[in-house]
């Protein structure tokens, strides 16, 4: 390695120029089509943010990461131009009116697809600009600011098209000082009531954060006209959300409210839901939802009181939510765990019981009065159903009907979703053909070779399927958009093992495909590599997948074996069936990003890619009580089989992860001795620092101490004896992988004298960002692997 010193400051490294061109290679343009399917924009998208750039101020307050220079994220991609593409003919229209130095986002089409909204970011703040279909002319939306720092969009069309609502920046001011001299100690309180929160990052911390975070997320909602005069709606508030209904009469508004927690994130943080007119009168507050520190433990937990409202679609001003009837904790048996409320507008009266649920809602698809499609799940069990039902039935539950009864686990018998379309209000409705008797199911295809995307009409009926179209080999197409279910119109986006994803209109109709983009290979250097989705057994009979790249021109019979990197993240199941299915598709296109280990093909290295590691527990048992034991199946069965194919000799193998895969990892190298190195990046190694859960483990610390402690790598540092390169994110952000997981382990590994070398990357993520951090993750992993893997003698 380049420094003998252990606590050595080096310059960023850029790994050769074969690694940097592909890093460098331009990402393909982001698309985006009106309701009607006439006009496809085209925006370019920038190559990486260099790292002064990621390196700006930035707050980190209550999960949010926030640039206080523009009030928006300060993490955002942006888009850099727009090109407008008239489907019917092919043929394109430049835009012209472009701000200077473009940097687009909030793309958001009118429901009559006249005009695109979006947004211009620059030193000053985000702007809204306006897209004229007719004229192609762009021009600033009137002279406000918007506020982004909640993320989401803060730009929402009318329901008429004539104007948006915006979260738009209030006079405020300046920001508030942090006070030199703190008012006095910070203190959090139990007052008895459990509160059992999973791990999170950049929490509130104090009064002044709470300041700061009131300051930067307050804003005024405005209905902004298309002349760019606008009028307020509301005063300042912590809006989260407003949405008008379909008539365009009322304003559903989510509103956050104090007291702030230093326990959990914004989005659990109390909130008003409150329906005003569109003309800011108050109509009434629908409910007070209180903090979620207290949120019963379980992935099915939820709070207490009404949830996720939303406007029928299909209706000009009704209202819609949930509410849990097992005091929103899993643990309670209930045969009703929610149901399902409605409001007509003018929301004097009482609401009124649609529906009982057994599950806990999942989610809902307007239609017509006689049909919608309503989804409710369970996390212990898998199971998700999907049914119809009719809103505007006479009695409770409106003659709702069971279509699919299933584990989601089950790829191979999924009946894929239903299609929706975009509706004149720009509401999102069930797509049926012109009889309304037809509806259409969109799905992965999954089967044994792998994933196969198909598209059926689903008869009304006698709810059967018939399926009209599916991919064939050697592509992988998958439905983007039906554009006419009449006449099997739709879009694709369509691509193989050695072509680059391209979109195309198929029309089954006319037995026609047409190309609608002719993106080229960004790295043809690269040359043709060979990929394989191979199957071998486990030791228990579970069947396991994964993706075998091998080098260009590489010959078995000729060049013998080779160094292998096997890159993998582990999965938990319910079902030992469900765990053998195959995954993916053997004809995706190889798109070499970041994240990716096929760099190292270019080294001659073999790569066996997202080899599956399910941990699975049937019944009663749960999945991490046999997590080591599983793991260490999985990763003997893949070595397994690249001996058997004569790929490998079996020393020279390395293995590594990204997040729950760095945890993998360093489980791997603890308890097995089949790896010559691994590498781990941004990874959590203790889960006693993370004693509420992690990942699919719903039990905390207490209730399965042994597991906890089973699958900590860093209790077993000391039997890790293979090298170990670790890379972590010095602002990572999520939940669970503070960097101080990885600074711990690797001191408990240098306090034993395993081979270890961490790197920390100044002002990154959970995800790298910038161009000289992923050039020098990169460096890094190529000489760490020259050392230990590939310049090996594959010699006992």
């Amino acid at each position: 390695m380049p420094s003998n010193d252990p606590t050595a400051t080096l310059s960023y490294q850029s790994p050769d120029e074969d690694f940097v061109s592909i890093v460098d290679a331009p990402p393909a343009p982001a698309l985006s089509m009106d309701r009607n399917a006439e006009w496809l924009v085209l925006a370019e998208r920038p190559s990486l943010p260099s790292i002064e750039e990621i390196a700006k101020p930035e707050l980190r307050l209550a999960g949010l990461r926030i640039n206080p220079q523009t009030n928006g994220p300060s993490r955002a991609s942006y888009l850099t131009s727009l090109l407008l593409r008239l489907i019917p003919t092919n043929t394109d229209h430049k835009v012209s009116g472009l701000p200077k130095s473009p940097r687009l986002s909030y793309l958001s089409w009118s429901p009559s697809g006249e005009y695109l909204a979006f947004a211009q970011t620059d030193d000053s703040g985000i702007r809204p600009w306006l897209l004229d279909l007719r004229s192609k002319v762009c021009r600033p939306l009137g002279e406000i600011y918007l506020n982004g720092a909640l993320g989401g969009n803060p730009l929402t069309w009318m329901p008429d098209s004539s104007g948006l609502l915006i979260n738009s920046l209030p006079d405020r001011g300046l920001a508030p000082e942090k006070p030199q001299t703190p008012e006095g100690p910070v203190i959090t309180e139990s007052t008895g009531e459990v509160a059992a929160v999973r791990t999170y990052q950049d929490l509130l911390q104090d009064r002044y954060d709470e300041a700061i975070f009131r300051f930067y997320t307050t804003s005024v909602i405005v209905k902004m006209n298309l002349d760019g005069t606008f009028i307020p709606i509301t005063g300042p508030g912590i809006y989260s959300g407003s949405s008008p209904s379909p008539d365009g009469a009322y304003i559903l508004i989510s509103k956050v409210v104090e007291p702030f927690s230093y326990l959990v994130t914004w989005g659990k943080f109390p909130r008003e839901i409150d329906l005003l007119t569109i003309e800011g009168t108050h109509v009434r507050n629908l409910a007070v939802v209180p903090g979620g520190e207290s949120i019963p433990k379980g992935f099915m937990a939820t709070r207490l009181g009404p949830r996720s409202f939303s406007w029928r679609s299909d209706k000009s001003a009704t209202l819609y939510w949930v509410e849990a009837q097992d005091g929103g904790d899993p643990a309670t048996e209930a045969k009703i765990r929610d149901k399902l409320f409605h409001l007509d507008a003018p929301f004097s009266g009482e609401p009124v019981v649609d529906m009982e649920l057994s599950l806990r809602f999942a989610g809902l698809i307007w239609g017509t009065g006689d049909l919608a499609v309503v989804q409710e799940y369970w996390w212990s069990n898998r199971q998700i159903i999907t049914s119809f039902w009719s809103p505007d039935g006479p009695q409770i539950g409106r003659n709702k009907s069971v279509l699919f009864d299933r584990s989601w686990e089950d790829r191979y018998n999924d009946p894929g979703h239903f299609e929706t379309t975009t509706n004149q209000v720009g509401r999102s409705v069930l797509l049926t053909d012109q009889t309304g008797q037809s509806l259409f199911l969109t799905g992965q295809g999954a089967s044994p070779r792998g994933n196969f995307p198909f598209l059926d009409r689903f008869r009304r009926e006698d709810n059967s399927t018939e399926r009209v179209w599916q991919s064939v080999e050697p592509t992988y197409e998958l439905v983007l958009h039906i554009i006419n279910p009449d006449r099997l119109i739709f879009l694709t986006r369509k691509e193989s093992q050695f072509d680059p994803p391209n979109y195309y209109i198929r029309n089954l109709h006319e037995q026609s495909i047409t190309p609608i983009t002719e993106f080229l290979h960004p790295y043809p250097e690269v040359g043709t590599l060979q990929k394989e989705l191979v199957r071998y057994p486990r030791k228990d009979g579970v069947s396991l997948t994964a993706n075998l790249y091998l080098p260009p021109g590489y010959d078995p019979e000729t060049d013998g074996t080779l160094p292998v990197m096997m890159w993998a993240y582990p999965e938990e199941f319910k079902s030992s069936d469900a765990a053998g299915q195959v995954q993916g598709s053997p004809y995706h296109f190889v798109r070499i990003g970041w994240f990716s280990p096929l760099f190292w093909l270019l080294r001659g290295v073999a790569v066996l890619d997202d080899p599956a590691m399910p941990i699975v527990g049937e019944g009663e048992a749960e999945p991490n009580d046999r997590f080591i034991e599983q793991l260490s199946m999985n990763a003997k069965a893949a070595v397994d089989f690249l001996i058997q194919r004569g790929i490998s000799d079996g020393r020279r193998i390395a293995v590594g992860g990204h997040s729950y895969g760095a945890f993998m990892t360093a489980n791997l190298l603890a308890h097995t001795d089949l790896f010559a190195c691994g590498i781990a990046r941004s990874g959590a190694y203790n889960r006693t620092l993370t004693p509420f859960g992690f990942q699919a483990e719903e039990r905390s610390y207490w209730e399965a101490r042994e597991t906890y402690t089973r699958m900590s790598p860093f209790s077993y540092a000391d039997q890790i004896t293979a090298p170990m390169l670790l890379i972590h994110g010095a602002a990572d952000n999520n939940s669970g992988t503070y960097p101080m997981q990885s600074e711990r382990f690797f001191n408990a590994l240098k306090g034993h004298g395993t081979i270890a070398r961490l790197v920390m990357l100044p002002h990154e993520s959970h995800g790298y960002t910038a161009r000289e951090s992923i050039l020098h993750m990169l460096w890094e992993m190529d000489r760490f692997l020259q050392q230990y893997l590939y310049s090996a003698s594959p010699e006992p």
